[in-house]
């Protein structure tokens, strides 16, 4: 699950609009499968549960920053 931060930040955004776009489970399901390698579980349930793109990408940054 390695990724650059414009990896993760592209496939986040892109998550995000498809999760907000999505009108079936099946559509959920199947954003899910397509974003879980680049972004992970945790980070795909805080985008399912209403969490911005851009808190999770800056909380991101923060804690690479850190390391």
């Amino acid at each position: 699950m390695t990724t650059t931060s414009t990896e993760f930040e592209t496939a986040m955004r892109q998550a995000e609009r498809e999760l907000r776009e999505a009108s079936t489970a099946d559509d959920i399901r199947a954003c899910w499968d397509k974003h879980v390698g680049a972004l992970g579980h945790r980070a795909l349930g805080r985008l399912l549960t209403g969490r911005p793109a851009s808190e999770l990408i800056d909380r991101r940054a923060d804690r690479s920053e850190r390391e």
